[in-house]
């Protein structure tokens, strides 16, 4: 039988930090490497795009009984991507015509770990069909493990995209996501193009996890090779708007001469912003992540000044078909990477609205 004990909460105050470079992503493929190393996969993906892209074609087999979804997301956030993925996921699950039944939880990100054990323990025994979860943490690799090992619930691995090299063929259902190290990418070009050579940054990343080094470690390692860009400071947060604040507080007083503030999530950038509006610093650039709706209020005022928007609905939308291509009996693609777009705070709101209308196509109805 399977068991799982009880995972004892850690907080991760802000604390300075060095990026370790050499080991950004150990143990992982890249997403386009691993594509390219499975040729068969990068077909499966392709053709995941363009359903996902393309208007739905229900199921063609018909169900003895609904399905059974457990979704355990750290949802308990001003990014309002996790509460989207689920709007869309179920939206396009119903356009499709699968039958299912879900049942969501949604915590605080890495903090609620207690409550994340527990949800997790109950879809386990109650034998579901498909367990929606995430991969940030040492203690979620575990659970994840015995799960691959111990159960026949298909497991779905959200907001990573990035495969785990020591799990082999014992892999979850599906990876779903946007690739972090592109999201990162287009904002490295944005900062080299808008900062000049030589500048100094302080990077506040998310908790201490996978999303911190896919996002903070890639951005230094890379930063590190284009014309001498300094990292000044970096500190942990606990994925809040008041660690952001603090650790933003904390960077300009290190170092007033910073030229930007690269933040690793949502609720870091927006405290991190308002730290910067106290201090009277309009001159140091901050980004966001995601272009959910609170990042893009933001960019309308100024607040920042550039972040990678994801099209947020199109993980949800996978989700769905992979799931339905799965009753069909079809193959599901191992790994699914939504769209990036860059958006700054010059940009027109017509061209703003337009990428609303393709990345909330689902979740704003």
């Amino acid at each position: 039988m399977f068991k799982l004990a009880l995972i004892t909460l850690a907080i991760v105050v802000p604390v300075v930090t060095c990026a370790h470079t050499t080991q950004v992503l150990n143990g992982y493929w890249q997403y386009e490497e691993y594509l390219e190393a499975n040729p068969e996969q990068k077909g499966l993906s392709q053709e995941l795009t363009e359903a996902v892209r393309n208007a739905p074609i229900p199921i063609s087999t018909k169900q003895t009984k609904p399905l059974s979804i457990s979704v355990v997301y750290p949802g308990q956030q001003v990014s309002d991507y996790w509460v989207r993925n689920i709007k869309s996921f179920e939206a396009r699950l119903k356009e499709l015509g699968v039958k299912y039944e879900i049942k969501q939880v949604f915590t605080r990100p890495n903090l609620d770990v207690r409550q994340q054990s527990l949800s997790l323990l109950e879809a386990v025994q109650n034998k579901a069909d498909y367990l929606i979860f995430t991969l940030d943490t040492t203690r979620h690799r575990k659970f994840i493990e015995n799960v691959l090992s111990s159960t026949d619930t298909k497991l779905v691995l959200q907001n990573i995209t990035t495969p785990v090299r020591a799990w082999g063929d014992q892999k979850p259902f599906m990876y779903v996501g946007f690739d972090h190290v592109k999201g990162m990418r287009l904002l490295k070009s944005y900062y080299k193009e808008n900062v000049p050579a030589g500048s100094r940054y302080s990077v506040l990343y998310f908790s201490e996890g996978y999303v911190s080094d896919a996002r903070g470690d890639t951005f230094i390692e890379e930063m590190s090779h284009h014309d001498s860009y300094q990292l000044s400071s970096s500190f942990y947060t606990t994925a809040t708007q008041e660690s952001g604040y603090n650790a933003a507080i904390k960077a300009v007083e290190k170092d007033p001469e910073i030229s930007f503030i690269y933040a690793c999530s949502t609720d870091v950038a927006l405290g991190a912003a308002q730290a910067l509006k106290k201090l009277n610093r309009n001159d140091i650039l901050i980004n966001g992540w995601g272009g959910g709706s609170a990042e893009l209020e933001a960019l309308s005022k100024g607040d920042l000044a550039v972040t990678a928007m994801r099209m947020n609905d199109d993980t949800g939308v996978a989700l769905a078909e992979a799931i339905k291509w799965d009753i069909e009996g079809k193959d599901v693609p191992d790994v699914y990477s939504g769209d990036f777009e860059l958006v700054t705070r010059t940009d027109m709101q017509t061209k703003i609205d337009k990428l609303k209308q393709r990345a909330f196509r689902y979740s704003d109805q």
